[in-house]
């Protein structure tokens, strides 16, 4: 696999990518990205502000997404609880990260995680945040398992809450 900058040429892939996820999701009965989050407009954002990153296989298919950033997190600067780091810190964000359909339980997720961490290690970066749904227990079961410490909630900007956790990357 590899992770790769995305282009606008992506979108139509990464929005059937979203679409999956958002299906998954309402399997579980995760109401988390059923409100129409994230749409085109975000990933162009994203791509904008050089954020957005997607994941090839050996094929070159796109078989996932993620935003990957070391920029301010606006709603992580509000946790209720505490950060590993202090505040002022800098740190790497993941977020909405999504896998195709037919490459779930590819290992995709992993991947992401330690190229992302270790793309911090090579910018003397040594923390990760990140957040999930309280519903999203797959999520919160594999940020434990990478030896992610929940740290309290935060609120995004449209109110909602999210588990916010913490990773010194060594």
């Amino acid at each position: 696999m590899k992770l790769q900058v995305t282009s606008i040429k992506d979108i139509p892939r990464i929005m059937e990518i979203i679409k999956d996820a958002q299906n998954y999701l309402a399997s579980l009965k995760i109401d988390q990205w059923q409100d129409g989050y994230p749409n085109t407009t975000q990933i162009e954002l994203d791509i904008k502000n050089d954020d957005s990153y997607i994941v090839l296989n050996e094929s070159n298919k796109v078989i996932g997404t993620t935003v990957f950033t070391t920029k301010k997190e606006l709603p992580y600067q509000n946790v209720d609880g505490n950060w590993i780091t202090p505040e002022d810190a800098v740190y790497g964000v993941i977020h909405r990260l999504a896998v195709g359909d037919a490459y779930r339980k590819s290992g995709l997720a992993k991947f992401v995680f330690t190229e992302c961490e270790n793309r911090l290690k090579e910018m003397n970066i040594n923390s990760m945040r990140i957040d999930t749904h309280r519903d999203n227990l797959g999520m919160q079961y594999m940020l434990k398992k990478r030896g992610y410490t929940y740290c309290g909630v935060i609120i995004l900007d449209s109110g909602d809450e999210r588990l916010a956790f913490e990773k010194m990357i060594n």
